[in-house]
């Protein structure tokens, strides 16, 4: 009786917390909390929770009340709805880690950003804004940082 009120306290805070957390907008790590916080709950309702902290009992008991106790079968319900949860975020973590773009391509440019001039081992060759040419070697160094102050009016 305890053990099962312990794995529902445990699994109603963590539904709490899962809640939280998908108020916050993180939707994934939000069903990876949930998925972990039906753990207890579903370990109490199939009696494995009773199992796990009484190992000396006999397990033909607790096999033998398997078949006729539906909360047994719940039990094993309410975990494989964890399992499938973990899968689920898997994959979609992995789908999105897959297409996720690196920062700088990923993030609209302003209508007059400039983009820093490559380095000379790079090997891009130098993007050139509205036509104008780039500075030469014994020109100033700092032609596009003025260029940006200038812009912003610094």
């Amino acid at each position: 009786m305890l053990t099962t009120t312990v794995c529902v306290a445990l699994s109603a805070a963590g539904l709490a917390v899962a809640i939280l957390t998908a108020y916050r907008r993180r939707f994934l790590r939000a069903t990876r909390i949930a998925a972990f916080a039906l753990i207890p709950v579903g370990l109490a309702m199939a009696g494995l929770a009773d199992l796990l902290a009484d190992i000396g009992t006999a397990i033909g008991d607790w096999a033998a009340g398997l078949v006729f106790k539906p909360q047994v079968w719940a039990g094993f319900a309410v975990l494989a709805l964890s399992a499938v949860l973990f899968v689920t975020v898997r994959v979609v973590g992995r789908r999105r880690k897959g297409s996720a773009e690196p920062d700088a391509v990923a993030r609209p440019r302003s209508a007059g950003a400039v983009e820093p001039a490559p380095s000379p081992g790079s090997g891009r060759p130098a993007a050139r804004s509205g036509g104008k040419a780039a500075p030469k070697k014994g020109e100033d160094d700092f032609a596009d940082i003025e260029a940006i102050l200038k812009k912003h009016g610094i």
